[in-house]
């Protein structure tokens, strides 16, 4: 097994049987669209790839990600915080950067080459694509419609928000030429497919049945038989799934390809850097608990216990230990506590944050340190472990991005006043799709519902027709539509309609308006 650009860091476990075959990438193949209708001559770049990121920064569904909350709510709180959008612009110039360095090394694209490629572009417009479909409320919306679809509408494949991205560019959105979606490039549209599979049956065998699944190819938590917890196409875009990764045929079932991995790690360390930052500006991470915990676990290590600063960060460890044994190394784990421990909690938050020129300079420098950092320990694994890619950080920094989003999630995401402010966010998400699916299901003069659900339960309709019983298409299509329509809105949005819907608004007009 080899491992091109870190050297001295080879990882070891069980791999996918996928050596490059010698062939270079075809370049045919990963340009051609959907459609055969030619460009109109709008297009402002010349390479496909490009225009392919134009028609996505053009779309309405990205300029609603400024709406959509990130962790916390962008509107109404006054905070200045990051949003979808200008996380999807971070991705993207993370993503670029990792793609740039990657390519100018011969050696090293050359491997890419013989991987299926990677070019820049496309992963810069997948980078800004990934999170289309993120709905009102981030992950916690994504979790109650993936619920709420299920067991409520009777959608097998419920919702999830990478499969909603790729339903958007293929499907939903009207702004590329071919009349459904935005007829993006193959390598573009498989470079959107962070999880190559779909719920369930596809491929064959599927990875929720497998002993070592690949990272969220396991089951979802608490519905063993639901399929995968994590997944990119849904059945009506099996066709364009596969369509997207048909130019790939070095890439194993399970595996992203290069360019999907590329933007992957670029989520990642976005996710581990930025929000960190935005949660030292409002002051809710605190020095000294993020320093107890890290602290703890360093004078106590495995015998830490109970509620004991540092038993959490132990309970981490365990699980990288006996579920990523592939990467995980106790000497490099220390070393990344120690790391985050000096930089974050004695350096960063020791200082709290007060809007001066200098706090906001220790901010930046503390992004651009940690975000060099991380792009520079990315390498090329020509024969991956089954829950890698073939683009992943090196031991030091996979260790690294571990334990910050730790820090993340123990310090924020399990936050008492978060976790109301989310049960809030959950009710209004309920209450939207119960009043959407009952209206639907009334006798009301068909004018009178909403335009783009109306439309949006035809297209539905359409795509069921074409495999589900007949009996079934209705309730099918009237579900997808729901949950499409109430993806498709911005966090103020979906709390205006639902204001709207059960006579809490006194104004006829109001922002409740969708795309």
């Amino acid at each position: 097994m080899t491992d091109l650009g870190v050297a001295g860091d080879l990882v070891v476990g069980p791999t996918t049987g996928h050596e490059p075959d010698g062939a270079g990438p075809d370049h045919a193949a990963r340009a051609a669209r959907r459609s055969l209708v030619p460009e109109t001559g709008a297009a402002l770049a010349r390479s496909p790839f490009r225009v392919d990121r134009d028609r996505i920064v053009a779309s309405p569904f990205f300029a609603r990600l400024a709406g959509v909350t990130q962790v916390v709510s962008p509107t109404g709180s006054g905070l200045l915080v990051h949003n979808r959008l200008t996380h999807s612009l971070q991705v993207a110039q993370v993503g670029r950067a990792i793609a740039e360095r990657l390519t100018a090394d011969a050696t090293t694209a050359a491997v890419l080459d013989r991987l299926g490629g990677l070019d820049a572009d496309v992963v810069e417009a997948a980078a800004l694509a990934h999170d289309l479909g993120h709905p009102p409320f981030g992950h916690l919306g994504e979790q109650v419609l993936d619920r709420l679809g299920r067991d409520q509408l009777g959608l097998p494949d419920g919702f999830e928000g990478n499969a909603q991205s790729f339903r958007i560019v293929t499907t939903i959105d009207l702004h590329g030429p071919g009349g459904t979606g935005l007829d993006l490039t193959a390598a573009v549209r498989a470079a959107v497919l962070k999880y190559p599979w779909a719920r369930r049956g596809h491929p064959d065998p599927h990875p929720s049945a497998a002993a070592l699944p690949p990272r969220g190819g396991g089951p979802l938590p608490g519905a063993p038989d639901a399929g995968s917890a994590k997944f990119s196409a849904y059945s009506t875009e099996l066709d364009d799934l596969r369509a997207g990764r048909g130019a790939f045929g070095a890439i194993g079932p399970w595996q992203q390809t290069v360019e999907a991995a590329v933007m992957d790690l670029a989520d990642d360390i976005a996710y581990a850097i930025h929000d960190l930052e935005d949660f030292h500006r409002v002051g809710v991470l605190q020095q000294a608990g993020v320093a107890a915990e890290l602290r703890g676990w360093q004078q106590a290590g495995s015998a830490v216990g109970g509620d004991r600063p540092g038993a959490a960060l132990e309970r981490l460890r365990r699980r990288l230990e006996n579920k990523d044994g592939w990467a995980y190394d106790a000497e490099a784990f220390a070393a990344a506590v120690e790391r985050v421990r000096t930089e974050l909690a004695d350096g960063l938050l020791a200082s709290s944050f007060d809007g001066s020129m200098a706090a906001e300079r220790a901010v930046a420098e503390f992004s651009a340190r940690w975000t060099a950092r991380l792009v520079g320990g990315v390498r090329v694994l020509t024969d991956p472990p089954v829950r890698s890619a073939h683009v992943a950080l090196a031991t030091e920094q996979w260790h690294e991005v571990a334990v910050l989003k730790f820090v993340h999630h123990r310090f924020v995401l399990q936050r008492a006043d978060l976790a109301s402010h989310q049960r809030g966010q959950a009710t209004v998400l309920a209450g939207l799709v119960g009043a959407l699916h009952d209206w639907l299901a009334e006798d009301d003069s068909e004018t009178r519902k909403p335009p783009r659900l109306r439309d949006l339960v035809e297209l539905a309709r359409g795509e069921f027709a074409a495999f589900a019983p007949a009996a079934d298409v209705e309730r099918l299509a009237r579900g997808r539509a729901v949950v499409d329509y109430v993806a498709s809105l911005t966090d103020g949005q979906a709390t205006a309609l639902l204001d709207v819907l059960t006579g809490r608004s006194a104004r006829l007009w109001t922002d409740a308006a969708v795309l």
